[in-house]
């Protein structure tokens, strides 16, 4: 066992607190570009003006046309570009940018790293390249033979860095998830709970690589996978949850349920339930991938920087009782507020007498528009009060559904069906 190293002493401890603060003289840069980005925005109206001016006045030729169009094209490709590098290099090199599960966060800014920043930026680069080789042969007769040769070496030379570049990052970044594979490989699977009894769901891809996307839910579902810095933060935000095994909606079997909302759940996957404080309650009977679904949703707002809790409804009762009969159920409530989002499973399995059921409503209530629920039960609201006893159920209800989405599944039993075909065979 080698010895761990030893902490730095204070000196270079502030030495490297202020070479690593000298990344805010980069704030400044960025600013400016912003700057760039309000001159485009000009440029961009004053060349449409000027356009439709010619073409009012009948003075636009096709060959005119089609080349301000190109400029205007130019002008929003050169735009689209400093976005990439204002919005990523900033979040990259200068500061976070918090925010996860924003409704208009575009799906690369999830997973920015300098290597995709930078194959982002060559293919920018290439597309706007391609823009000026065309405005060049569609306006041939007053280009130069040396302006046409030149324009195209000067392009292919972009298309070349770009094929490099690209090439160059698929192994690094393969490299480091192999890296972080091997430092994380006994926490890749939680193994089943075995006190949970979730319900039993469609199998997850075990084979070394990605399992292959070839369905539309699949493709609605864009991955979160965090940056390499904060990938052991979200491991052990996804251990600390509890979940019963390891499950990603990407790995959901969605042709097995004859009824299911992929638009609703590719929608969830985004955490815009997250932010605006929402719930979400899975329905169905069992062995449909509720659970799955669920800890799909925990697992991918661990790795989004949240901090998530999971238990049965029967552990969730427990736990509360446990709180009341100590005198701390206020403080335990008052805890729970540290997490974005509980996960309670199996709601409908065990009925609760009216003392627990009091407990649930005073956990529904005290997160109603605070934090977010992710709730799995196997009947629909309007049916709760055959689980929970007493006057609270209606009530608990009413708060849980008030902010939610609600997905119904309707299908056989994954477990049964592959008992069935066993049998078969």
């Amino acid at each position: 066992m080698q010895p761990s190293p030893r902490p730095p002493s204070p000196p270079t401890a502030a030495l490297g607190y202020a070479l690593f603060a000298t990344r805010w003289l980069q704030a400044p840069l960025y600013f400016g570009l912003v700057v760039v980005q309000g001159v485009y925005v000009y440029k961009f109206f004053n060349e449409l003006w000027t356009l439709v001016l010619r073409c009012v006045t009948g003075r636009a030729t096709e060959t005119y046309v089609m080349l301000s169009v190109l400029k205007l094209v130019d002008v929003v490709m050169i735009a689209n570009l400093l976005i990439m590098v204002i919005v990523g290099g900033y979040e990259t090199f200068v500061s976070r940018i918090d925010l996860q599960g924003h409704r208009d966060q575009p799906e690369w800014f999830s997973h920015v790293n300098p290597n995709l920043l930078k194959v982002k930026l060559a293919t920018a680069i290439v597309s706007i390249s391609s823009v000026h080789l065309l405005q060049m042969f569609v306006d041939v007769q007053h280009t130069s033979r040396h302006s046409l040769l030149w324009g195209t070496t000067i392009h292919m030379a972009f298309i070349l860095s770009a094929a490099i570049l690209a090439y160059m990052s698929g192994p690094m970044l393969g490299r480091a998830e192999s890296a972080h594979k091997e430092r994380h490989g006994s926490h890749g699977n939680l193994g089943s709970h075995g006190s949970h009894g979730t319900d039993p769901e469609p199998p997850t891809a075990t084979a070394p690589q990605p399992a292959p996307v070839h369905a539309p839910f699949h493709a609605q579902i864009p991955a979160q996978a965090p940056p390499p810095a904060a990938e052991s933060g979200a491991e052990e935000r996804v251990r600390a949850a509890g979940f019963p095994a390891r499950k990603l909606l990407e790995d959901y079997d969605e042709g097995h349920p004859r009824t299911f909302d992929r638009d609703t759940v590719a929608r969830l996957g985004k955490l815009d339930f997250v932010a605006a404080r929402r719930n979400v309650v899975f329905i169905g009977p069992p062995g449909t991938g509720k659970t799955h679904l669920a800890v799909g949703l925990g697992v991918r707002a661990c790795q989004a920087g949240h901090r998530v809790l999971f238990a049965t409804a029967a552990e969730w009762a427990a736990r509360l009782a446990a709180a009341r009969d100590a005198g701390r159920l206020a403080a335990e409530l008052a805890a729970l507020d540290d997490y974005a989002v509980l996960v309670v499973d199996e709601v409908g399995y065990t009925p609760f007498d009216a003392e627990t059921s009091a407990l649930f409503f005073q956990l529904v209530a005290h997160r109603y528009e605070r934090a977010s629920l992710i709730v799995t039960g196997d009947r629909p609201l309007g049916r709760w009060d055959e689980i929970f006893g007493g006057p609270s159920a209606p009530a608990m209800v009413d708060r849980l559904a008030h902010h939610a989405d609600i997905v119904r599944i309707e299908g056989d039993s994954y477990r049964t069906r592959r008992t069935t075909s066993a049998w078969a065979d």
